[in-house]
């Protein structure tokens, strides 16, 4: 089965803690009738440091969305290239063996897509599939990693490269003053990451099943209003709610798979905010301390998106993971109301091993050529 592995992660140089946060929304809102509340809620967040792609002083200006968005493009081709060389390096791959790129990212847009110079630029084969996933928000991590897992299960010995990249903080709106859009001023921060899915070999999360569920009727919920000056971010009060209704779809993929929520070994879910974790503590019955590396990912790095899944599954390896074999599940949530998730066990070796003198694997490829085998 396909092994998700090691992911590599990357935050911006630029670091704003939650006393500034704080001290400029104070200073930049000092009206507003809701701003006791405003503060309450980005305190609650436990969010303690954010890393922004740009000086905060410089991020707190509108120089127009043609401006900010040439400002993505520049800085996710000056980024990308370190973070996915070291995805490469933890899945013991090299450019020229992976099969198809899943590029998600939802603050910016690029046409073609940044997996095209990336097959231009970095040593990927011509025909390398591409698949950019832009309208997924936060669920575009879990997405990526089913994606990859139905490809590497149509193709079994093929590999492919999942790279995220979320500047949140070139969303910045000075003229959205509702609540939602003040909140996530102190909520969001930046991030990239990268990480490989094996067809065969390496070490990580075996992926077994995947599966997706919306929540009928709550589109707008989380959503992007696209105006003259870009995206402009809602939030409806709702949304900290939904593990209500997103817990039991977690619990139905665990029963379809024979497996009991509570007993699950890792959790490594997308940390929107504590509320979402405290939640899913009660819903599915099981310990806070296996959120401990979601809460990590928030407090350290705020909510980045589609990133916070590989985030969290990174301080997962850090840690050593867990014993061969453990169950476990990945998720992301995101608009529609949408969670994206996927059970696996956990492989602490090689899944494959070639003997000596033995021939390469020659099972179906989707170019027709022979995928990497284990090292």
């Amino acid at each position: 089965m396909p092994i998700l592995c090691r992911p590599a992660v990357a935050v911006p140089e630029h670091v704003i803690t939650q006393e500034q946060t704080l001290e400029l929304a104070r200073r930049t809102h000092a009206d507003h009738p809701q701003l006791k509340l405003v503060l309450r809620l980005i305190t609650n967040t436990g969010v303690r440091t954010r890393h922004l792609v740009r000086p905060i002083e410089e991020t707190l200006t509108h120089p127009g969305f043609e401006v900010r968005n040439r400002r993505y493009e520049a800085e996710a081709k000056e980024r990308v290239p370190e973070v996915v060389r070291r995805a490469l390096a933890h899945a013991g791959v090299e450019p020229p063996d992976i099969d198809m790129i899943v590029y998600v990212s939802c603050t910016g847009f690029m046409m073609p897509s940044l997996t095209a110079w990336m097959i231009n630029t970095m040593g990927f084969r011509p025909d390398t599939r591409q698949l950019p996933i832009a309208q997924l928000g936060c669920a575009a991590g879990g997405a990526a990693v089913s994606r990859a897992h139905d490809f590497c299960t149509a193709y079994p010995t093929a590999n492919v490269l999942i790279v995220s990249c979320e500047f949140c903080s070139l969303l910045y709106q000075p003229t959205d003053l509702g609540v939602g859009s003040l909140l996530s001023n102190g909520l969001f921060g930046d991030a990239l990451s990268a990480a490989v899915v094996r067809g065969t070999g390496g070490t990580g999360m075996r992926l077994e099943r995947n599966a997706s569920h919306l929540v009928p009727d709550t589109e707008s919920w989380i959503s992007y209003a696209v105006r003259e000056t870009g995206f402009h971010f809602l939030l409806d009060k709702r949304v900290p709610g939904t593990m209500r209704m997103l817990a039991p779809a977690l619990r139905a993929l665990t029963a379809d798979h024979g497996w009991e929520a509570d007993a699950l070994d890792f959790l490594i879910v997308h940390a929107g905010g504590p509320r979402i974790l405290d939640d899913l503590c009660h819903y599915l019955e099981v310990d806070d301390h296996l959120f401990r590396f979601s809460r990590a990912t928030l407090t350290e790095r705020g909510n980045i998106a589609s990133s916070v899944v590989f985030d969290a599954l990174d301080r997962f390896f850090a840690a050593g993971g867990t014993h061969q074999d453990a169950p476990g599940l990945l998720a992301g949530f995101g608009p529609g109301i949408t969670a994206e998730m996927v059970l696996g066990r956990w492989t602490a070796a090689p899944a494959i091993t070639p003997q000596r003198g033995a021939p390469p694997a020659t099972a179906a490829h989707p170019n027709g050529s022979r995928g990497v085998t284990a090292p």
